[in-house]
Formats: C-alpha cells, sequence, structure tokens
C-alpha cells in the first residue's frame, strides 16, 4: 500500500500529470473536443531549436513554428491557432515575442485518446514584465499586407497566391490536373 501512494505521490507531481491551467482564464469556448481554459507562463520559442538545437536568429524569422515552453513544467506547448474565427496559425502573433517570457490565455486540446498533447489556441498574450494584454488576431491583416495585389471579396485562401500557384500545378485534389478533370466530369 505504501508502495502505491509513493507512485501516486510521483506521478502527481510529474510533468504527466494533468494539470489544470484554468485559473484566472478568460478565454472564450470554441465548443472544440477536449477544450479547457488554460492560462499560464511560458517562453516564446522556435520549436525546431527547442527539439534540435537548430537554432536561428529570431526564431526563424517566420519561417519556422513558434511554440510555448510553459514555465511551470517545461512542457513544449504547440500553438496552432489565434483568436481569429479562420483556423489561421498563432506564429504570426508569436513571433514578436520570440525568447520573451509570456503569459498567455487561450484554450488547451488535451486528450491522449485521440492524440492531441498540449495543443493550443492562443487567444491573448502580455510579455511578464509588461501590463497590457494583446489580442492575438493579426493573422489576416499581416496577410493582407503582404499580399495587396489579392484584395477582393470571399475568403483569403481563394485570393492567396500560393495556394493559386498549387491548384494551377496540382489541381484542386492535389492529384494532379488530369484526375481533376475527369472528377469534374464524373461528378458534375
Amino acid at each position: 500500500m505504501r508502495t502505491i501512494a509513493m507512485i501516486a505521490v510521483l506521478l502527481g507531481t510529474s510533468p504527466l500529470a494533468a494539470q489544470d491551467f484554468s485559473e484566472g482564464s478568460e478565454a472564450r469556448s470554441w465548443n472544440l473536443y477536449a477544450e479547457q481554459p488554460a492560462r499560464f507562463e511560458a517562453r516564446v520559442v522556435d520549436m525546431l531549436c527547442a527539439v534540435t538545437g537548430d537554432c536561428p536568429e529570431d526564431c526563424g524569422g517566420g519561417q519556422r513554428q513558434i511554440g510555448l515552453l510553459r514555465s511551470v513544467d517545461d512542457v513544449l506547448v504547440y500553438p496552432n491557432k489565434n483568436a481569429q474565427p479562420v483556423f489561421s496559425g498563432a506564429a504570426v502573433d508569436l513571433l514578436p515575442f520570440c525568447g520573451a517570457d509570456v503569459e498567455v490565455d487561450g484554450l488547451m486540446l488535451d486528450d491522449p485518446d485521440i492524440g492531441a498533447r498540449n495543443i493550443y489556441l492562443v487567444q491573448r498574450i502580455r510579455r511578464l514584465d509588461g501590463d497590457e494584454w494583446i489580442n492575438a488576431q493579426s493573422w489576416t491583416e499581416n496577410w493582407a499586407a503582404q499580399n495587396p495585389d489579392a484584395s477582393g471579396e470571399g475568403p483569403w485562401f481563394r485570393r492567396d497566391p500560393r495556394v493559386a500557384a498549387e491548384i494551377e500545378a496540382h489541381g484542386y485534389l492535389g492529384l494532379g490536373l488530369d484526375v481533376d478533370a475527369a472528377f469534374i466530369a464524373d461528378w458534375f
């Protein structure tokens, strides 16, 4: 019995133990399966750097995925979405904080049964040495500034030159123009 109690104590204090980061969170729900409000302190890092030691300046200058190295347990958290309704990444919002210690507020998806571990939807960010929260919603504004010739109606991805180039080269299905033509003829 003592052994079981000791194992329970060790597991309860290890990073493997489920932790509750909801205290003080003001995150808005997305009604996603396994979502939990989560507010915590972390260092903004280049994820590839954190995993491999390959560390260019400025977290890769926008060419790499940005992560959050959680302060309380050194767990690398993957912030894959910002606060916008479009499912755009959080890297644009986090890159200005590269190497900084921040506090974030958002939603954590964590369910080992479905393979979701430490997936984060960041809604607000602030430096630990500052007091102003910044809403994590700059992706579409940043995209529009980088693509001034892609203005118009409809969602950004219908006007994105990179998306258009992929469709032109590989078709809508990504399987080639011939497969697209056969599919369209068969279905429409």
